[in-house]
């Protein structure tokens, strides 16, 4: 072969190897590095909330990566509720799925995944990482929750389906996950290796139903599980198993899979699940060779040394005979496919995308209008339960937050809680936060003594987030109850312990316009828009 030759087989090599490749960057512009890769082959890269201070800013820095690649895919976790990177200070303007699930208006569903798709097409973001089509089967699960439209695998299905076309009639690619399906895990992982021990049967009446829903439906992506499921395959996570990716996702209807034909992308290929049993560099090459077509990386690896490392593992991969290089050449071309997808759905009226002065998600609501499908989401999706006649509280109170440890997926940063929103409406009110930590070196009893000092004469409003997996946060609940029997709860998490207190409000999700509905249902303020 001619050193010409060489040297554009090369190339192409490495373009396709840097096509597969979905990075975060750090910064809330686009660093040098991210665009010289853009122009090098790099087709997609990833937002989370470090990189998002508002939709201006992020509509300039999606047309900065545009100005070099004008059908880069431009991706983010945005599920609304719990998990957003739009608005991770401040809390998400859309319930999450729990909510959608606990309505069960699969209309509703649609048009707030519309909602938010449009809000993030003005943003120039073009591929969602949403929707969670887990069935929720294990309520002790530690990572999907609330994030799961339900336990019911029809439920889930149904809405899956009307998500993923709400969010693409706004023209922003749904990528379907977390394939198999990751609800009946008791490991987040993040952290380590779950494993789903049902069998094949089980697995196609229940954790596949959605996934066949999201085909049908039309989704363009799907996002694969680091977990582990025995029965489908004994060695490996559905992420490099050909089995499930290949056998499973990808085999035509007739042949016992789901026929599914557009991209495949991994779930963060840092995660613990697959970096501490194999590496990133070659848990990315088995990945490619099971099956699929683009590796996330970025939500804590996000540097230039990482992106080379996986692009040259994969270049080493493909010329020592690991990966085939058609199997690389297939993943890229599928990247290519989807970008040009979204660039026609965009229209050619909008070659940038991005619009300028932007509204902030979920904002816009005129006085006298209908309230944003959002918040009426929010609303509808509440659920009372009263021991006797509640009057609505007038007065300043005490908010007790019994907060867990966040998962990684939801993070640190987000706010939460109902104590802005009855400040807001009730000046005066105050809160102080209790955790497992304190619960343990206190004990139950000087917890909640705590608690009814800071309260004095006020009413105590409890906040708690799956109080059904937190022994120390049910302990301290209950006695908080007994001691107080006109303590209001709110259960902002999955609502699987038995209601309690005078008034029991269950929000499905931690949304801010879940506390926004449940502080109007408490001071019986609820209004229009």
């Amino acid at each position: 072969m001619s050193t010409t030759r060489t040297r554009a087989a090369t190339d192409a090599l490495t373009r396709d190897a840097l096509a597969v490749l979905q990075p975060g960057f750090r910064g809330t512009t686009a660093p040098d590095w991210v665009l010289r890769r853009l122009d090098e082959g790099l087709a997609a890269v990833a937002v989370f909330g470090r990189n998002v201070e508002g939709p201006d800013q992020l509509a300039a820095l999606t047309a900065q990566l545009r100005a070099v690649r004008d059908d880069v895919l431009v991706a983010v976790d945005e599920e609304g509720g719990d998990v957003t990177r739009l608005e991770v200070r401040t809390g998400s303007s859309y319930p999450g799925n729990l909510a959608l699930g606990a309505v069960d208006d699969p209309a509703l569903t649609r048009a707030v995944a519309r909602d938010l798709g449009a809000r993030l097409a003005a943003c120039g973001i073009n591929l969602n990482w949403a929707p969670c089509a887990d069935v929720n089967s294990d309520p002790g699960n530690p990572v999907i929750g609330v994030r799961s439209f339900g336990d019911s695998p029809a439920l889930v299905a149904r809405h899956t389906a009307a998500y993923v076309e709400g969010l693409q009639s706004a023209g922003v690619a749904a990528c379907t996950k977390h394939f198999p399906g990751h609800g009946d895990t008791a490991v987040d992982s993040h952290h380590d290796l779950p494993r789903v021990g049902v069998d094949l049967a089980t697995l196609r009446e229940r954790e596949l139903v959605p996934f066949r829903a999201a085909v049908a439906a039309g989704t363009r992506a799907v996002m694969s599980a680091h977990i582990l499921l025995p029965a489908l395959d004994p060695h490996r996570p559905a992420t490099l198993s050909p089995a499930a990716l290949h056998g499973l996702l990808r085999a035509p209807e007739a042949e016992g899979g789901l026929g599914f034909d557009g991209l495949i992308v991994t779930d963060g290929i840092e995660m613990r699940a697959i970096s501490a049993a194999y590496g990133i560099e070659r848990g990315s090459v088995l990945a490619l060779a099971a099956g699929a077509d683009a590796l996330c990386v970025g939500g804590g690896l996000c540097d230039e040394a990482t992106v080379d490392r996986l692009r040259d593992a994969l270049v080493r991969a493909v010329r020592d005979g690991d990966l085939p290089e058609e199997r690389l050449a297939d993943a890229a071309a599928r990247v290519r496919a989807l970008a040009g997808w979204v660039r026609q759905a965009r229209g050619a009226d909008a070659p940038g995308t991005a619009t300028p002065n932007a509204p902030a998600p979920g904002a816009g609501a005129v006085e006298g209008a209908a309230p944003a499908p959002g918040l009426s989401a929010a609303r509808r999706a509440l659920r009372r339960t009263a021991r006797e006649p509640f009057t609505p509280l007038t007065g300043p109170v005490h908010v007790a937050a019994f907060t867990p440890v966040a998962n990684i997926a939801v993070g640190d940063e987000t706010p939460w809680g109902v104590a802005a929103e009855l400040t807001r409406l009730l000046p005066g009110t105050t809160t102080t936060a209790y955790g497992a930590e304190r619960a343990t070196a206190e004990g139950t009893d000087r917890l909640v003594a705590a608690v009814l000092t800071g309260a004095g004469r006020r009413r105590v409003v409890a906040v708690v987030r799956d109080a059904h997996r937190h022994p120390w946060m049910a302990a301290a609940l209950g006695a908080l109850v007994a001691a107080r029997p006109d303590t209001v709860v709110v259960e902002m998490g999955v609502p699987q312990a038995e209601p309690c207190g005078a008034l029991h409000l269950a929000t499905h999700g931690a949304a801010r316009v879940c506390a926004r509905a449940a502080a109007e249902a408490l001071t019986g303020t609820a209004a229009d828009g």
